[in-house]
């Protein structure tokens, strides 16, 4: 079926709908003739005739009597009533508009104005042919051509700026530059100016849109337009020029049938869109950014959702978040964007193999595939997420709350990982979820890998004849710590690595606590209380940015820093939040980005200010500084080592012309090449638990920043036990006697309490605290199931007695028993 015909049988439901066929005696139930059909609007007659095209339902013959179905098409004269001035108008230009508009102000009557719109905003052949470039153009605006160009782009003298004047890379302009579109975007964005003042015409674009966009969707699903003519993409480039979208006419019916029929754009078109939107500026992108977000929120907050009514099927809010996506991807090509620095991939072996996985025999492969797949609209622009160094919107901007509050992530995570193909999930388009949204994806992923290794091991074990195993379990010395998990972690990972995907049990030999989760974040604690202590000499610290690095030169060999990566891989895999404190840098380079200059600000900022320095310098480098591209660092003993950063370096000066590359090689060097060997033995261990984890298609670097410590948040979530309430004594003194602790006290309880002195994920807020009475007034301590985030504490007499026994409990608190 070709385009035409599938159009006029549309049309043909539409009339049948609005009009009937005539026949007083008509039983077709989609048919206004029946007796028992319920009238429809326009709007929803629209809708309901796109539906019955697509299900091929019943059209009736028109009567004799109907003469105005005849044709069985809607006329020129059902949109234009009236045959009159500019009826030959098929296509708008800014010329057109502008005389129109006078003709009507002459008379002051705008009844030809709103029908011209109606016909030809409600038609996507006229829509698509209308303010073409080579169109004569009216004459110059002055106020608006001082800031846009004839592609509608702002121009190099305004505020917002993009990645073309901004990014350091060499071949980014020709990436961002806009693909060419034959639409001139200056031209509608005059005419929006002229027609929104005018209330009549708002109506008729409202009215346009609701009738063109069934059609669109027709065009797009079914027919293929796009391939055979890419300027379809202009009726779209046209109608988000509309600064009114947002607006409650729009939020009803327009926008989510407009929004529905864009998401159905093929990937190609998608991303002419997006690189489109990157060169028209921040204001842009902002705009439509909060558009699709004000559709998402106003969906949301107007239905109810439940475990039968899921917001992964509300069609509009999905199609609104697959268009917030193109936004997205705009806003990191419009802002300072690194392509090139990029760690090299180690390819996991993978022998091929014609035998049948356990996991295929039991139907669960898809559950268990290497991550998540790349996204299709990411691939076209070749742009990630975490190339992106400063977007024009920050990320945090792209989250909805609104969404956030009723997604279901156990039933999404279902159709991540299970039902791509007909289910939509939100985690395919994470920069709309918030961190703990996020969070506990990831940690329905890591349960259900633990119960499948568990299920697996009970086979094996059946088979086998063996005694079943279904946990990672450890028993390790405390005095001995580093040395029994080294050796042990380091067999597993050799004879048996699916071994390291099971539920942690940590056992400390001569102690009697059984590991629920406590005795596990006690073995991380010491295990990184050793592996940073400075007396070792793997990290460096620095004192001002209380950060550590790769100490270059360290003694230890690989298994050591293989042995962290692990242990940091664990204890994500177990939702167990470290005491780690790495720069941002480290994550970048784990989410496969090399360090570059600017990441030298958080790393290292007493080096990136020196290196600014002398790239802002305006005197003369050569003679001034005196430096040549030989640097000198210090190694484990405190001693100068030299290093060339080009062959022969000491004999090149540093120059204005070549100062950049002599940052960019320093920066190299210190964040990539001279710790190269240790990152890349710390990326092993860590990949060994996580590579099919969707940790990294899911976070980005800085949504794993250490969070501060709110004890208010903490004591408004906290509940109680054994008698204890909010309003009993001892309770109140507690909380006055936490709030009056500085931080590493506060940090010290958290530790007694929790087993780490770390915040989950979303704050204090989220960490389901107990306090049980443990007996009457007593010199005995507090004590606490670090398992279950319990404290016992009895009722102590008075405040003084309560502080000064809880500060003991919490400064010599180490190891476990049996109560």
């Amino acid at each position: 079926m070709n385009r035409a015909t599938a159009k006029h049988l549309i049309e043909r439901y539409f009339l049948q709908l609005t009009d009937g066929c005539g026949n007083g005696d008509c039983t077709n139930e989609f048919c206004a003739s029946c007796r028992d059909f319920r009238p429809l609007d326009s709007n929803a007659a629209a809708a309901k005739a796109l539906e019955l095209f697509k299900i091929n339902a019943k059209l009736c013959h028109p009567h004799p009597s109907t003469n105005d179905f005849l044709d069985g098409a809607m006329s020129e004269a059902d949109l234009c009533p009236a045959k009159e001035a500019f009826s030959d108008v098929d296509h708008l230009t800014e010329d057109a508009v502008c005389t129109i508009l006078a003709f009507c102000e002459e008379r002051a009557d705008y009844s030809a104005l709103i029908r011209i719109i109606g016909r030809i905003f409600s038609n996507s052949d006229a829509l698509m042919k209308s303010f073409r470039k080579d169109e004569p153009a009216a004459a110059d605006n002055p106020d608006s051509s001082e800031t846009t160009d004839v592609d509608g782009r702002e121009a190099p003298g305004s505020e917002s700026t993009g990645a073309a004047s901004t990014a350091p890379d060499e071949g980014l302009d020709e990436m961002l530059d806009p693909c060419e579109v034959t639409v001139d975007v200056a031209a509608v964005r005059r005419v929006y100016d002229r027609l929104l003042s005018l209330d009549q015409v708002e109506a008729a674009l409202v009215n346009a849109l609701v009738y063109l966009t069934p059609n669109m969707e027709l065009d797009l699903e079914y027919l293929d337009v796009y391939d055979t003519h890419p300027d379809y993409l202009n009726i779209f480039i046209i109608v988000l020029e509309n600064s009114n979208l947002h607006s409650p006419e729009y939020l009803e019916v327009a926008l989510p049938q407009f929004c529905k029929a864009m998401s159905k754009l093929p990937v190609a078109a998608l991303a002419r869109l997006s690189k489109l939107w990157s060169g028209y500026g921040l204001g842009h992108v902002r705009r439509m950014m909060e558009t699709f977000q004000q559709l998402i929120t106003f969906t949301v907050v107007s239905n109810e959702y439940d475990g039968d009514t899921l917001v992964n099927d509300d069609g509009t809010v999905v199609a609104a978040t697959q268009c917030l996506k193109v936004a997205f991807y705009a806003s990191i090509l419009g802002g300072v964007v690194d392509v090139e620095h990029n760690e090299e991939e180690e390819e996991e072996e993978d022998p091929e193999s014609d035998e049948l996985s356990l996991h295929e025999l039991l139907g669960e492969e898809r559950l268990y595939k290497k991550g998540p797949p790349a996204d299709p609209l990411q691939l076209e622009l070749g742009v990630r997420p975490v190339d992106g160094v400063r977007p024009l919107i920050p990320y945090e901007d792209f989250v909805n709350e609104s969404l956030n509050e009723v997604v279901e992530m156990d039933k999404d995570f279902t159709f991540f990982k299970v039902n791509a193909e007909t289910k939509f999930s939100f985690q395919s388009c994470p920069f709309i979820l918030s961190v703990i949204t996020k969070n506990q994806g990831l940690y329905y992923d890591n349960r259900i890998r633990m119960y499948s290794e568990r299920r697996l091991t009970a086979l094996y074990s059946m088979v086998q004849g063996q005694q079943p195993n279904p946990y990672l379990k450890l028993k390790v010395r405390r005095d001995h710590i580093i040395d029994d998990a080294l050796v042990r972690l380091e067999m597993i990972s050799m004879e048996n690595p699916s071994d390291l995907k099971k539920q942690l049990f940590v056992e400390f030999e001569g102690e009697q606590g059984v590991d629920e989760g406590g005795v596990s974040k006690e073995f991380f604690l010491l295990v990184l209380e050793e592996i940073f202590n400075p007396d070792i000499g793997m990290f460096s610290y620095d004192d001002d940015t209380k950060l550590f690095w790769f100490n270059s030169s360290s003694l230890e060999n690989e298994a050591q820093y293989t042995l962290v990566g692990l242990v940091l891989g664990l204890a994500i895999y177990n939702n167990c939040i470290l005491d780690v404190h790495f720069p941002m840098v480290l994550y970048r380079k784990l989410l496969g980005k090399k360090g570059t200059y600017l990441d030298l600000l958080d790393s290292h900022p007493s080096l990136y200010h020196s290196l600014k320095r002398l790239l802002e310098y305006g005197g003369n480098v050569q003679e001034d500084m005196m430096l040549t591209h030989q640097i000198s660092l210090s190694d484990l003993f405190g001693e100068p080592v030299l290093h060339d950063l080009k062959e022969r370096g000491d004999q090149i000066p540093v120059t204005e012309d070549n100062r950049q590359e002599f940052v960019s090689a320093y920066a190299d060097y210190v964040l990539n090449s001279s710790v190269e060997l240790q990152f890349r033995a710390f990326k092993k261990g860590f990949l060994l638990v996580t590579r099919e984890s969707p940790l990294q298609h899911l976070f980005r670097p800085e949504e794993v920043e250490l969070l501060k410590l709110d004890f208010e948040a903490l004591e408004k979530t906290t509940e109680y036990d054994g008698g204890y309430s909010r309003d009993s004594q001892v309770i109140r003194d507690l909380w006055q006697t936490l709030h009056s602790f500085g931080e590493e006290q506060q940090k010290l309880f958290l530790q007694f309490t929790t087993g780490t002195h770390r915040a989950p994920v979303g704050g204090l807020g989220k960490l389901k605290m107990i306090i049980a009475k443990n007996g009457p007034d007593t010199d005995r301590l507090p004590t606490s199931h670090t398992c279950f985030n319990a404290l016992l504490l009895p009722e102590y007499s008075s405040r003084e007695k309560l502080r000064e026994r809880l500060l003991k409990a919490i400064t010599y608190a180490k190891g476990f028993g049996m109560l």
